[in-house]
């Protein structure tokens, strides 16, 4: 990625809040519940998650297979929703890689059909943890016979290699669905349930591959209580956006353009359109990709209208970013606000289609040209709402936000170099 900068200084103009008494305080104050609320979501529905595996492990049927893949999609849906809090927030983003990192070169993990998934310039991408106990790549000897939490945490972009994910809900997906060899024809990945039967194994090291299971599930529970942590009272999260109103402002909205522009238009978005490549997906392994856009999406519009709607049905809420913005532009704060709204209806399409039967790697596939339009109106409205939420920035009096970039937006003749 590249960094787009759109000023090199940031300061709060103390004229534009000069009625506004301690309304920054609480905008943030409401924002950091927000976040935590989202991690405590994220926290629970991963415990959900691991049940559901507790129990595909112990009877690895059709419909424990099932019920396990259903609770990973639910856990997808509160932790998307936290990805606004990412960019601005320091913390965070050395916290976020242990949950969230992407793609993985799962040969590292487990089998891979022929070739398919490793990586000529990774020693590790074909490594196989599940199937050897012990491992010796590239002069480095691990000592794998127990597959446990601090294994994965150790192994996790091993030799510096971002693809080498070995922890995380990608890495729990993988398990789950295995790889998807489809391509951008229809179908997610088919691992069969028999991957996790001893009794009747498929996949060999089927006792091997739950444990592997279970201590990613273990990891994925204790680093989200580390997340919910830095956004309680007196964590380093909370601390960092409440202490300053200029930062914690600045922090708010390079997360909501970091994420609106560079990650999610760019690299999770366009890079893909692209170069048609289904490898470059989200989700790809379960194709549940066009779910992670959609609350992805949501998550940014939550910060900006300060609410967000919890697992449990209630709603967490406050003073509002977006009355921040009204106060010395009213105009531009409802023109960013339906900004997002067309954002969430172009990313809804996306889902809608998904749901009707093509997937998102259908939609970005060569010669799919309705597909690929739908896929690229939604970069545009990200695209398009992060331009107001610069101009945003500048009618509230912070100066500059540094906004995430993506060559596949900003240069991308160099994406096919």
């Amino acid at each position: 990625m590249t960094l787009r900068t759109t000023a090199l200084a940031a300061l709060l103009s103390s004229a534009a809040f000069a009625t506004q008494a301690a309304a920054p305080a609480e905008v943030l104050a409401n924002y950091a519940d927000i976040a935590l609320a989202g991690y405590e979501d994220s926290l629970e529905t991963a415990k959900v998650l691991k049940t559901a595996l507790e129990t595909l492990v112990a009877e690895p049927t059709d419909a424990n297979f099932e019920a396990a893949k259903s609770a990973w999609r639910a856990a997808r849906v509160p932790y998307q929703q936290t990805e606004a809090f990412r960019f601005g927030n320091p913390v965070v983003d050395d916290w976020e890689g242990k949950v969230n990192a992407w793609p993985l070169d799962e040969g590292l993990i487990d089998y891979v059909a022929g070739d398919a998934g490793l990586n000529d310039q990774n020693p590790f991408s074909g490594a196989n943890v599940i199937a050897n106990p012990m491992l010796e790549v590239s002069g480095t000897t691990l000592d794998a016979t127990v597959i446990s939490p601090a294994l994965l945490q150790e192994m996790h972009e091993i030799d510096g290699i971002e693809a080498n994910v070995t922890t995380g809900y990608h890495a729990i997906e993988f398990l789950l669905w295995g790889q998807d060899l489809n391509g951008t024809d229809p179908g997610a990945g088919a691992r069969p349930v028999s991957d996790f039967d001893a009794a009747n194994c498929t996949g060999g090291n089927c006792d091997r591959r739950a444990e592997y299971l279970l201590a990613a599930a273990d990891l994925l529970i204790s680093d989200l209580e580390e997340a919910v942590a830095l956004w309680t009272e007196g964590g380093q999260g909370r601390t960092d956006v409440t202490a300053d109103d200029t930062q914690g402002l600045i922090m708010a909205f390079t997360g909501m353009g970091s994420l609106s522009y560079g990650e999610q238009a760019g690299e999770r978005m366009k890079l893909g359109l692209l170069l048609h490549d289904p490898e470059e997906e989200h989700d790809c392994f379960s194709d549940n990709t066009h779910a992670s856009h959609f609350y992805d999406g949501k998550g940014i519009q939550n910060v900006y209208l300060g609410s967000y709607e919890r697992i449990d049905g209630s709603t967490v809420e406050g003073p509002l970013l977006c009355d921040v913005v009204a106060t010395t532009d009213p105009a531009l704060a409802d023109a960013l606000k339906a900004d997002l709204e067309d954002t969430m209806a172009k990313l809804g399409a996306i889902v809608a289609q998904a749901e009707a039967g093509t997937a998102y790697d259908q939609l970005i596939g060569a010669g799919n040209e309705e597909g690929n339009a739908i896929v690229q109106a939604a970069i545009d409205a990200l695209v398009a709402q992060t331009r107001n939420i610069e101009r945003a920035v500048a009618a509230v009096g912070l100066e500059a936000i540094a906004v995430e970039g993506s060559d596949s937006l900003d240069d991308p003749i160099a994406v096919f170099q």
